[in-house]
């Protein structure tokens, strides 16, 4: 696994981004812009992925790192919920859901990997060096 500069170089980020994207535009082209809450919701939950990841990478550490991986990791959970109602509500089709619903357990999965790396690998995170 690379050495990421920035969590803008984490792929995991690149695709909760995605993610994020994808719920503006389901939002801007269906009925969904009419139901306030729940976009709402989705809208958070799914920025939340993304937010997480980068607000946790920033910490410096990995334990911290692993815990706002976990957040994140949940938000992935709590998107996917939302996306059945979202589909309930026929806001979106059946094909387009199994889409993002496959989209969001693979980046679970991915996050989970991501995580067991992490407190597998010895490096404990850049705060901890002796240069800073």
């Amino acid at each position: 696994m690379g050495t990421a500069q920035k969590f803008e170089d984490l792929e995991i980020w690149k695709r909760a981004r995605e993610i994020c994207k994808k719920v503006h535009l389901i939002q801007g082209k269906t009925d969904l812009k009419k139901d306030f809450k729940l976009y709402n919701q989705l809208n958070g939950s799914s920025g939340s992925i993304m937010d997480n990841i980068a607000e946790g990478f920033e910490r410096n550490g990995n334990k911290e790192f692993c815990q706002f991986l976990s957040i994140a990791k949940a938000s992935c959970g709590e998107t996917r919920s939302q996306f059945y109602r979202v589909l309930d509500r026929d806001y979106i089709s059946k094909e387009e859901f199994d889409n993002l619903v496959e989209k969001l357990t693979s980046l679970s999965k991915q996050i989970n990997s991501f995580m067991k790396y992490l407190k597998d690998s010895g490096f404990r995170g850049s705060k901890f060096s002796k240069e800073l």
